[in-house]
């Protein structure tokens, strides 16, 4: 039977499938001949709606004459994945793209991100996250928003690991000087980012206002980088949430984006200084 809910993994493994298969040159209906299944049973693999075998997604890729035995090794592992991490705990209680974004964090090599209207989410204290999340109209009910404070406080552990990923954020001074709260809240989340910067795994870099030539403050973005580069994903904020992007040509093009935002920036440690003066004033 297909999936009634499909994650953004189950459905970038499909996407992946349908790529190789293209770059083969290959219909969906000759490829379902090709490996012995149906053009339907074709169609839900490649929508994530059904699961694939390590068996039958070797032999898929060997018939799409892929040879990339890394990327085939990464989809066997997203193939065999069922359900596993602790994000599942708040499965029904919050949106599913909330837990799409900790599954690919989780995942994560390395992440770079963009941030010119909020702290980036990682790097958000408890009391700026509950403010944060409490600003939404209508209001949340309590036991939500405790969910939602909880959520994003566990999202932040993928730093803690042994093998943590490396962490680059771009943060805009606006995003630095909005109180979201109070004065004593905006000096505890300066003096928090300051404390995850020492990181070995971290970098903070601050773009000022009074750089010329940064017009990115409207390209707020989390790029994730993948096992391989294949597997690469940006994930874009929107008025109404966020979209994510999986195409070569697109991940080319939001890299290039982070890389002009880093040429703004203060070098490391001036941003660290900048960041601590910020602090002081509160």
């Amino acid at each position: 039977m297909p999936r009634n809910q499909t994650t953004a993994r189950q459905r970038r493994l499909g996407c992946e499938l349908r790529k190789m298969r293209e770059a083969a040159g290959l219909t969906a209906r000759f490829a379902a001949e090709l490996i012995g299944t149906t053009p339907i049973q074709m169609s839900q693999v490649e929508a994530g709606k059904a699961g694939v075998s390590e068996a039958r997604l070797r032999s898929t890729a060997s018939h799409y004459a892929c040879f990339d035995d890394t990327l085939i090794d990464e989809l066997v592992n997203m193939a065999g994945e069922r359900g596993r991490g602790w994000w599942e705990e708040y499965r029904g209680s919050l949106a599913h793209g909330a837990l799409d974004l900790a599954e690919l964090e989780h995942h994560a090599a390395y992440m770079r991100t963009l941030q010119a209207a909020h702290i980036p989410g990682l790097l958000q204290t408890e009391d700026y996250i509950r403010a944060l999340m409490a600003y939404a109209v209508p209001a949340r009910p309590q036991e939500q928003l405790d969910a939602m404070v909880s959520f994003r406080l566990r999202r932040r552990e993928v730093l803690d690991r042994e093998q943590a990923p490396t962490f680059e954020a771009i943060i805009h001074e606006s995003a630095l000087r909005t109180r979201v709260a109070d004065h004593k809240v905006a000096r505890d989340q300066l003096s928090f980012i300051l404390e995850q910067s020492e990181r070995p795994n971290t970098t903070v870099r601050v773009i000022p206002f009074d750089v010329d030539g940064f017009g990115g403050a409207g390209s707020s973005m989390l790029y994730v980088g993948g096992p391989v580069p294949k597997l690469d994903t940006a994930q874009i904020d929107a008025l109404h949430g966020s979209f994510w992007m999986d195409a070569e040509s697109q991940l080319a093009r939001y890299r290039t984006l982070l890389d002009k935002a880093v040429a703004s920036c203060l070098s490391i440690d001036d941003s660290r200084d900048f960041i601590h003066q910020l602090a002081q004033e509160r």
